[in-house]
């Protein structure tokens, strides 16, 4: 499979559903998982990437209280999902909440995973300087990152 690519900025409606755009169904197949995602905004995962992830959520010791609040923050609000007719998914009320999504919504293409924002914490979060590009370019050469 292609990996998830791209941005698509869609309306919820008054139940909290918005469309999944068609470019990215067939990666995401009949279900798919919805949770909690860093930054801010929320993860669709489809099924094999989700049980990758639970797998090495699994491996985090228990008595380890930060590898509790991890677990605990990416599994409390995970749900299964299923597209509708019209192609859309309910965005639970606890997790529209988390990533501030009341009415517009961005789906951004991750490779393995779609992130959805709001509107507004998609602009801020895009709104980075070529400076700080350069910066954040100098760290992943440190990490190794070659491109």
């Amino acid at each position: 499979m292609q990996g998830f690519i791209g941005e698509d900025y869609h309306s919820v409606d008054a139940k909290g559903r918005v469309i999944i755009p068609q470019k990215y169904r067939e990666g995401l197949g009949d279900e798919f998982m919805l949770s909690k995602g860093l930054d801010g905004c929320l993860w669709i995962h489809p099924m094999e990437d989700w049980d990758e992830f639970s797998a090495k959520l699994k491996t985090l010791p228990m008595i380890d209280k930060e590898s509790r609040i991890f677990k605990r923050f990416f599994l409390s609000g995970a749900t299964r999902c299923c597209l509708d007719k019209q192609g859309r998914i309910l965005i639970p009320a606890s997790l529209r909440t988390y990533a501030k999504i009341d009415k517009d919504a961005v789906l951004v293409g991750m490779d393995n995973r779609i992130e959805v924002w709001s509107r507004q914490q998609w602009d801020d979060q895009n709104d980075i300087s070529e400076e700080d590009m350069d910066k954040v370019s100098e760290h992943l050469a440190q990490i190794g990152f070659v491109f």
